[in-house]
């Protein structure tokens, strides 16, 4: 017999899946109508941002997941290995994902300050930015 604590928990999990699988199918068909192509810049600075934000709150939870006792009392040594396996891969691609992208686009910033292309009022920005946090980085001298 399920007590209603377990009904509960299982309800969740009912839940949290048909959420997945509604998100997925929604991506899958959004992937299919509108191309890379037809989008511009903002459209795919703002379909990245999506993704990373769909991507961290499914991380959290899974983080989440993997604290519950109910989940370390009960899964399978495989199952686990899986999740392992997959999240090193998952963690791996992101890992270059973010190394390539800083690179180019470091590259990039290099050019365009050698050719005198940078916007001034954001690189003057960026610039104040920077040589504030150096200040607070710096301990503050004593004098006794």
């Amino acid at each position: 017999m399920v007590s209603r604590l377990e009904n509960t928990f299982l309800n969740n999990l009912d839940e949290w899946i048909k959420m997945q699988k509604n998100l997925l199918a929604t991506l899958k068909e959004m992937e299919i109508k509108q191309s890379t192509s037809d989008m511009d810049r903002l459209d795919l600075v703002l379909a990245s941002r999506t993704a990373f934000q769909h991507m961290i709150r499914t991380l959290k939870a899974f983080d989440q997941w993997l604290q519950d006792p109910m989940v370390i009392k009960h899964m399978p040594e495989e199952m686990l290995q899986d999740v392992k396996n997959n999240s090193w891969k998952l963690l791996e691609q992101l890992l270059e994902l973010d190394i390539r992208h800083t690179s180019q686009f470091r590259e990039l910033i290099n050019k365009l300050g050698k050719d005198g292309k940078l916007d001034p009022l954001i690189w003057a920005r960026v610039v104040a930015e920077e040589s504030q946090q150096t200040q607070e980085r710096r301990s503050p001298l004593s004098t006794i």
